[in-house]
């Protein structure tokens, strides 16, 4: 076990105590890639720091049980995918709120996503069923392997190339 598997099974370790600082340390660690995958899947701003804090809410809740079979990152890669999933399905009645008005603390996807060329991306990963949103977002926003992003959705690898391959075909046409 290199030194940074060491580190990061210390901390889930006292986490897992109830140790609110080694929970807060894990926290400030992952926060930025757990809203940008949410962000990605959700496609807000706020719905994004809503699952942001579901997902860390689960993740103390379940600490104590957390058994590592991969990475702590594929294990809050997972949460945020279901999560984020979960809030695309209650929101599917709702009527879309006028697009984000951002600030100057914004993230530097919203700031592109705010673009011309942007939204036009924006609209065509909406588009995209979940399952193959979600595999998108992991390889290309957070750089996971295709093995990361099968363990992370629990899904074959194969799954994942084809998600992949049918993600980049639609978009590759919705935008041309």
């Amino acid at each position: 076990m290199d030194q940074v598997a060491m580190a990061e099974a210390q901390l889930i370790e006292a986490a897992a105590t109830g140790n609110v600082g080694a929970f807060s340390q894990l926290v400030r660690e992952y926060r930025g890639r757990v809203l940008r995958t949410a962000f990605g899947i959700v496609g807000s701003t706020e719905e994004a720091e809503d699952v942001a804090q579901e997902v860390f809410v689960k993740v103390w809740n379940n600490l104590p049980r957390y058994r590592a079979q991969g990475t702590v990152a594929s294990w809050l890669y997972r949460i945020t995918v279901n999560a984020a999933l979960d809030a695309l399905r209650r929101k599917q009645d709702e009527v879309p709120l006028d697009d984000w008005q951002g600030d100057s603390s914004e993230l530097p996807e919203e700031a592109a996503l705010r673009s011309d060329r942007g939204e036009r991306v924006r609209r065509a990963l909406d588009s995209l069923p979940p399952g193959a949103r979600s595999a998108l977002i992991l390889r290309e926003y957070e750089q996971l392997s295709y093995k990361e992003i099968a363990e992370v959705l629990q899904i074959p690898i194969g799954t994942v190339m084809s998600r992949l391959n049918y993600a980049r075909k639609v978009l590759k046409e919705r935008l041309a």
